[in-house]
């Protein structure tokens, strides 16, 4: 089992070191830093009072095992930078439980509708977890991102907050 804390100055080591290609970078955070990331580009995205960014806690040990961030916009909310960051962790249905921890979150806390998120198509993993989670791709949005000149098509998946506390209910009530 996993919680979310809020993620602050004390995680960034943690995570930098965690990125360790322009690759990854782009995977964990599309464009929006260069590599490698550093500490001024992470205190900028903090200081944004829309984004929400939390350290992943694995409660067995205390330790902290992920990062992962909600971004509000004018309409809902967008998931996005989650990273198990040990690999040997990955795989083990942890990103489930960050994504549901996430969208209690922003459907309870933060107050929205609908939540949504960009995810490389060939991210199959990363895919499975949100369609289990509840989100549905929309194949009329797409972006595209050009890395070490291969294109990376990267799909957009939303849920709406009746979708999502349904689902969560039946999985309450079946466990």
């Amino acid at each position: 089992m996993i919680r979310l804390e809020k993620f602050d100055q004390s995680g960034y080591d943690m995570l930098i070191s965690g990125i360790t290609s322009p690759e990854m970078l782009m995977q964990f955070a599309g464009p929006a830093f260069t590599f490698p990331l550093t500490r001024e580009q992470l205190d900028k995205s903090l200081s944004d009072p829309k984004r929400f960014a939390f350290k992943v806690i694995d409660r067995s040990n205390e330790t902290t095992i992920g990062h992962a961030e909600i971004y509000l916009t004018g309409k809902s909310a967008y998931l996005g930078r989650i990273l198990i960051g040990d690999q040997q962790l990955r795989g083990k249905g942890l990103g489930k439980q960050v994504v549901s921890s996430l969208l209690d979150y922003a459907f309870d806390v933060l107050k929205q509708t609908i939540v949504q998120l960009n995810v490389f198509e060939w991210n199959l993993g990363a895919i499975k977890c949100y369609k289990k989670a509840g989100f549905c791709n929309n194949p009329d949005k797409k972006v595209e991102r050009v890395v070490n000149g291969q294109t990376w098509i990267a799909l957009h998946m939303a849920v709406n907050k009746k979708k999502w506390k349904r689902l969560s209910q039946a999985s309450r009530t079946s466990q």
